[in-house]
């Protein structure tokens, strides 16, 4: 028996389904059909996982054709979260409401909803955080069930009881839970009561300035100063000392009270060179509870995670357990019912104490699907309507080996990724590949603003090793087209090659640890930078026979037989390389450092790929911009490199150009990102210290403060608090 399900809409995106590809075009309508085995509900999960062991995303949306969940539901939310719900609502037969800013009304989850309602202008706290809006959107489409995903309003306690309090279900955790698990202090002292290792620190609210520094000299330093309705890493500080402190209090208290209005803190001891791993829970309405693994979320920047993957490498069986138990502990403590995650901090030996529960569906959470066969977002909306757990703890299993990178619009060679805004003039996903997942909710030519979560996307790979994931995860940021923004893929393809991430030894100090003096993207090696520069010049000479071709012929006839050697120049990092190119059909020999390279491929110059065989080890390029003067940037391992390649006449000639004086930066403060100014804290004529704060620049919700350079007198300020900078506007100048 099979399952056949055929879904047809307009859209401009390819979307992935767990039982069936669906391809949308913007002029045309069509469908194309995949089965799979009818499984029941009631079969295990390793019998379920086995039925989607071979389709496009390795988790099964089985709806139960006994079971009448919702007709609509409203997504309280945006982009790839927005989308990930609509897609297991569409598999469960479910109408869905999106809703929008005016600044989204083009965005793909408004494409992607059957209706959607504008609930106001750009700012979160006039659109996505306005509640009245949001709720009358609720009213006017006959809406009987709201899933907020995460961030905005998911863990909002007073969102929940207004939706309840008119009949609307809330696909999440009731209101009870919400507030003991949201409030980060209440949660510690509910954690510790039902048995649940703890971080030591204080319990209450810290009201001042001097009750922090206080408290800090008590725990002994370093703390970890962070908010008390918090999450996602914003409202958190590491505190060193007492400067430390003062400063964390003040931008802990600024950025909680914007992203969560709500500016109470709590101080804990700072557990030095931990591992961040978390417990996916699962719990319905009748006291029924799950463990479904772990996630390891170490590689972290800010306090936010970068890399995650399920499982971790450093867990036992044992600690597994121990973990998994506690999580469900606190979630039975306070009667929880939806999907939930528990975060623990685990030190290197394996002793785990609880962070925080968040009371929604992570960010994070492809991984366990993809171990575990389960789809969450159908087990949420199943929960919410009342319907047991169909599966035991004996049934949930760990097949396989998934890992996530969250790919985002931000500069990884500033702070490790600082905002970058601008549209999308070119993105392809790596779909095309096998057991690769992308949970985004843009397209091309979507806008990247300053208003929102930089993120782009979240890539997931799975395999059946770890091993085989992380190669998967290689080919598939290998083959990710982004232009037109500034993106995060050279750190993370760093990242997941490291040795040390390779063998499992990380912590959330990788980053700093690995990277002392910041990201500089790849080093290249001796055979690397052979390899660059033998495809530089191959693409090179690609593209001047190409130019001189037409219909397959030369366009001069009457020329002497074609060309098949070329002495050429090339420049990178400074350095001028010779280099000799010769050429039988579409494969190109390279004579370069003393050794010879064969570069061949099919040089389709018009496709943003550049799939090449260099002595035979097949690579995967991008030419992100070529100019007729020579002028070539390819990514290549992750990495853009700039090169120019010039015959060895123009390279003589070239020495005698006048270069470009770099700007002193020591003088003037440039604006690292686009952002809003919050606070100015100097005036013409200050006198101002190396390392002292001049301005505070928030962006995506994130407060970055901006210090001098030198110690100097201001001579002009060219921003104000409440204004929007440029990526690299001037701020600040010193005499």
């Amino acid at each position: 028996m099979f399952l056949c399900v055929v879904i047809v809409a307009q859209s401009e995106r390819i979307l992935e389904y767990s039982v069936l590809k669906v391809e949308f075009s913007g002029c045309i309508s069509f469908c194309h059909v995949r089965c799979l085995p009818l499984v029941s509900q009631n079969a295990s999960l390793h019998a379920r996982w086995q039925a989607v062991a071979h389709s496009a995303v390795r988790y099964s949306t089985v709806p139960v054709p006994q079971e009448k969940t919702f007709d609509k539901i409203l997504i309280a939310n945006r982009g790839e979260i927005a989308c990930r719900v609509m897609k297991t609502c569409r598999m469960m037969g479910i109408q869905t409401v999106a809703v929008h800013s005016d600044v989204d009304a083009s965005a793909v989850h408004v494409k992607m909803a059957d209706q959607a309602v504008c609930v106001g202008p750009a700012p979160t706290n006039q659109s996505y955080l306005n509640m009245d809006a949001i709720m009358e959107a609720v009213r006017s489409t006959g809406a009987q069930a709201v899933h907020p995903g995460y961030g905005f309003l998911s863990e909002n306690k007073e969102f929940a009881r207004r939706l309840a309090a008119e009949g609307v279900a809330f696909i999440g955790p009731d209101t009870h839970a919400i507030q003991a698990m949201g409030d980060k202090i209440e949660s510690k002292l509910i954690a510790k009561a039902a048995q649940v290792n703890t971080i030591p620190g204080f319990d209450g609210v810290v009201e001042t300035v001097e009750d922090a520094v206080r408290i800090a000299l008590d725990i002994g330093y370093p703390v970890m100063i962070k908010a008390s309705a918090g999450g996602g890493g914003k409202g958190m500080r590491i505190a060193w000392n007492e400067e430390e402190t003062r400063d964390g209090f003040r931008f802990s208290t600024q950025e909680a009270a914007s992203s969560f209005g709500d500016s109470r803190l709590l101080i804990e001891k700072f557990i030095d060179n931990p591992r961040h791993i978390e417990i996916q829970v699962l719990a319905d309405k009748h006291g029924n509870a799950l463990w479904l693994n772990e996630r390891e979320c170490s590689i972290q920047r800010r306090n936010q995670k970068v890399v995650e993957e399920a499982p971790s490498t450093f867990l036992d069986a044992d600690t597994r357990r121990a973990m998994g138990e506690q999580a469900v502990q606190l979630a039975q403590a306070v009667q929880y019912s939806s999907a939930g995650t528990v975060e623990f901090l685990v030190d290197s030996h394996k002793n785990f104490y609880f962070l925080e529960m968040n009371t929604r569906l992570q960010v994070e959470h492809p991984i366990t699907e993809l171990i575990t066969g389960l789809d969450l977002v159908q087990q949420m909306i199943r929960v919410a309507k009342g319907y047991p757990l169909l599966h035991k703890q004996e049934d949930i299993p760990i097949n396989g080996w998934a890992i996530e990178s969250r790919v985002y619009a931000e500069d990884p060679y500033k702070s490790f990724g600082l905002p970058s805004i601008g549209r999308l003039s070119q993105y392809q996903e790596p779909l095309n590949l096998s057991n690769v997942r992308v949970d985004s909710g843009i397209s091309e030519g979507s806008d990247i603003s300053i208003y929102y979560d930089p993120m782009i996307s979240k890539l997931v790979t799975y395999g059946a090793t770890r091993a085989e994931a992380l190669s998967k995860m290689e080919d598939a940021l290998d083959n990710y087209v982004i232009r037109g923004v500034t993106h995060n893929i050279p750190l993370l393809r760093e990242i997941i090659t490291h040795p040390r991430f390779i063998s499992g030894d990380i912590s959330t100090n990788f980053l700093p640890e690995v990277y002392p003096d910041g990201f500089n993207g790849h080093q290249l090696t001796a055979g690397g930078q052979r390899e660059l520069l033998a495809s530089a010049a191959a693409l090179h000479v690609s593209a001047q026979l190409r130019a001189q071709t037409f219909l397959g012929t030369l366009r001069v006839s009457a020329s002497s037989q074609e060309r098949r050697r070329w002495d050429l120049c090339v420049e990178l990092g400074g350095e001028r390389h010779p280099v000799v190119v010769s050429r039988t059909g579409q494969t190109y020999t390279v004579e370069v450092g003393g050794e010879s390279l064969v570069v061949s491929g099919e040089w389709d110059l018009a496709s943003p790929l550049l799939p090449l065989k260099i002595n035979n080890t097949p690579r995967m390029l991008q030419c992100l911009s070529r100019t007729a003067s020579g002028d070539i940037c390819l990514q290549y391992l992750g990495t853009s490199f700039k090169v120019r390649v010039l015959s060895p006449l123009a390279a003589e000639l070239s020495s005698f150009m006048p270069e470009k004086v770099p700007e002193d930066t020591s003088s003037i403060l440039r604006s690292p990102m686009p952002g809003s100014v919050v606070a100015v804290s100097v005036k013409p004529g200050d006198t101002v210290a190396e390392g002292q704060e001049i301005c505070v620049i928030e962006a995506m919700k994130m407060q970055n403060s901006m210090t001098a350079a030198k110690t100097g007198k201001v001579k002009s300020v060219h921003c104000k608090a409440g204004e929007t900078v440029g990526e690299g506007d001037l701020l600040v100048e010193l005499e």
